[in-house]
């Protein structure tokens, strides 16, 4: 297991407990963080994942669930049910592929970072290898932003922050369901949205300033050249 995905994981096992209210009341327990959840529909309800997304393989006819709210002692699961026949039943099921619906849910505009709107909630329907693990359905429904491992942007939403820390947070007793918006499904011989990390790998190559300095070579050999021409001419 890599260091990020240990990280991803140790993180989103904390943030379950603490939204599954498991961990001990304090005098910070109004203190949360404003995240994406990652969600299973499980027996009629939506479960906190115990495993990270890339690590967590979903079976045909699974739903998957992402939620981005404030976490504090109180579970903030997707608004919308996980109704597979609803997102997936139009799709027809493919030799050798699984049908995995994905329910992507921003929240609401109490739970935005500052200057962010919320959009619907949205359905989607993936159709891919049965070995696809959550990141990859994710990544096959919207373009995914990933900053140490975590799942910290889906579709450019929010537009900044990963798992900030927020204090004194107010968390509804109680959350109006929602309509889920339905899109059309993603077959798995589509090109899935890459994911953005936040910066590049350090052990990346430097192809950018590789390039210009290649730019810049040539351009004083070449004007090596024109003098030495110069020169010669003045002779």
């Amino acid at each position: 297991m890599t260091a990020h995905r240990t990280v991803r994981l140790v993180l989103s096992l904390l943030a379950g407990l603490l939204l599954a209210g498991t961990v001990a009341t304090t005098a910070q327990a109004e203190d949360g963080y404003r995240f994406w959840g990652y969600y299973q529909w499980t027996n009629g309800a939506w479960a906190f994942s115990q495993k990270g997304a890339d690590a967590f393989v979903p079976a045909d006819g699974g739903v998957e669930g992402w939620r981005f709210a404030l976490g504090g002692a109180k579970p903030r699961v997707p608004r919308a049910a996980g109704d597979f026949e609803q997102i997936c039943g139009k799709t027809p099921a493919e030799t050798g592929k699984k049908r995995v619906a994905v329910v992507v849910d921003p929240g609401t505009p109490e739970d935005a970072v500052a200057g962010d709107t919320p959009s619907a909630a949205k359905g989607t329907c993936v159709v891919t290898d049965p070995a696809s693990n959550g990141a990859k359905i994710l990544a096959a429904v919207a373009p995914v932003r990933i900053e140490k491992g975590l799942t910290c942007g889906v579709a450019g939403y929010p537009s900044k922050g990963c798992g900030d820390q927020v204090k004194n947070i107010k968390v509804p007793a109680t959350e109006t369901p929602v309509t889920l918006e339905v899109g059309a499904a993603v077959g798995s011989t589509a090109t899935p949205p890459a994911s953005t990390p936040a910066s590049s790998d350090d052990s990346s190559t430097p192809w950018a300033g590789i390039i210009i300095a290649a730019v810049v070579v040539v351009l004083l050999a070449g004007g090596g050249f024109v003098l030495s021409r110069r020169r010669t001419a003045a002779q």
